[in-house]
């Protein structure tokens, strides 16, 4: 017993003694095997972090505004039948109704000018604009482009927050992007996806299209919204969507890209108008079976239409003549010479080739404006 407690009170005063002894009665089995090298290594499993576009929403979305717009719209009744129709005729008779419309538009600078898309404020009587910040205001028409299907408002308010722009140019496929608009007037909203492609045309849905297509959720409403990068910034402006009834693709938006915005919007505030170039004749896709009629390869554009006091007509372009290149490059379809005149300035010297009857020509010709197309109302 004194032992026993002579051995407590040594191991209570160093416990190390107890762990040496531990190890040196080990077995010799478990402290002499070496262990055998892995033949497969586990790769490190990354953190997993969460990502938000919170701050990017932040940047951005005040400077979303929604667009309510209303029209008097004047419409023919049909009258009940009456003894008094037989003997004096059927007398039209007329109702006003107000129509309305909603979407959304963009802030851009201080003065408080605002892009939105022209489908939107086509035909309005009035045009109100709700803040992100719930102020409500009038705002007046500056200038409208319908072969961009872009408009341009002028919103009377101070202190107004600013969309910061960005560059469509460097767009990739697989980009974030985020779209901010106010979908059937729930009020403003939030949707993710990526850019699904750039260059988008020949949709029929304007005159001059190189849309940003995504999968961000576009509704009725999102019209005119903005269309912005992870970083916040704007790079499109929403305008369509691909119809979904019956069955019908979803996730198909279109937006405006904002360099193409940047430029009619400057031309607008200084010219009230867009300034492009024309030729005189309206240009139109051959069909593959016109084309191998003709004698030509991989399709072509043909002139359908043509103004008889241009010079283009003078100089002897006429209806049917294929229309080969423009300043010396393959036009490749209607679209591409539609666009490549208009980027060109009213007064410059371009050479034209063609085909009348089998016979080529090359002719320089003079550069006219193009005609402002008609705004229709919606």
């Amino acid at each position: 017993m004194v032992g026993l407690a002579v051995a407590f009170l040594v191991v209570w005063w160093n416990p190390t003694l107890l762990g040496a002894h531990s190890a040196a009665t080990a077995p010799a089995a478990v402290t002499a095997a070496p262990t055998a090298p892995s033949t497969s290594p586990v790769a490190p499993v990354a953190p997993v972090v969460m990502q938000s576009f919170a701050d990017s929403v932040a940047r951005a979305a005040p400077a979303v505004v929604n667009i309510y717009t209303a029209r008097v719209v004047r419409e023919r009744t049909q009258a009940a039948p009456s003894p008094w129709n037989q003997l004096f005729g059927d007398w039209p008779s007329y109702r006003q109704r107000v129509e309305r419309s909603l979407g959304s538009g963009v802030i851009v600078d201080a003065m408080g000018t605002i892009v939105t898309n022209q489908h939107v404020i086509a035909g309005a009587d009035s045009i109100r604009v709700q803040l992100a910040d719930g102020r409500i205001a009038d705002a007046t028409i500056v200038g409208q482009d319908p072969d961009t299907d872009l408009a341009i408002l002028d919103l009377k308010i101070g202190n107004v927050p600013i969309m910061p722009l960005g560059r469509s140019d460097t767009l990739r496929v697989g980009d974030i992007v985020l779209a901010i608009g106010n979908p059937y007037g729930v009020g403003q909203t939030v949707t993710q996806g990526i850019v699904s492609a750039t260059g988008r045309g020949q949709l029929g849905l304007a005159t001059f299209e190189n849309f940003i297509q995504t999968d961000a959720a576009i509704n009725l409403g999102n019209s005119g919204g903005a269309l912005i990068d992870a970083h916040g910034d704007l790079v499109g402006i929403n305008t369509a969507v691909l119809n979904r009834a019956y069955g019908g693709p979803e996730g198909i938006g279109f937006a405006i890209p904002v360099n193409l915005v940047r430029g009619v919007m400057e031309q607008i505030l200084l010219n009230g108008h867009v300034v492009r170039g024309w030729l005189g004749f309206v240009p139109q896709d051959l069909s593959e079976e016109q084309s191998a009629q003709i004698g030509t390869a991989g399709g072509g554009v043909t002139v359908v239409n043509i103004m008889v006091n241009s010079q283009a007509y003078e100089a002897g372009v006429r209806p049917g003549d294929l229309v080969t290149a423009l300043g010396g490059e393959a036009v490749h379809n209607a679209q591409d010479l539609v666009a490549r005149v208009s980027a060109l300035k009213p007064g410059a010297e371009v050479e034209l080739e063609g085909r009348h009857a089998r016979q080529g020509y090359k002719l320089s010709l003079t550069v006219l404006e193009r005609p402002t197309r008609p705004i229709q109302p919606r």
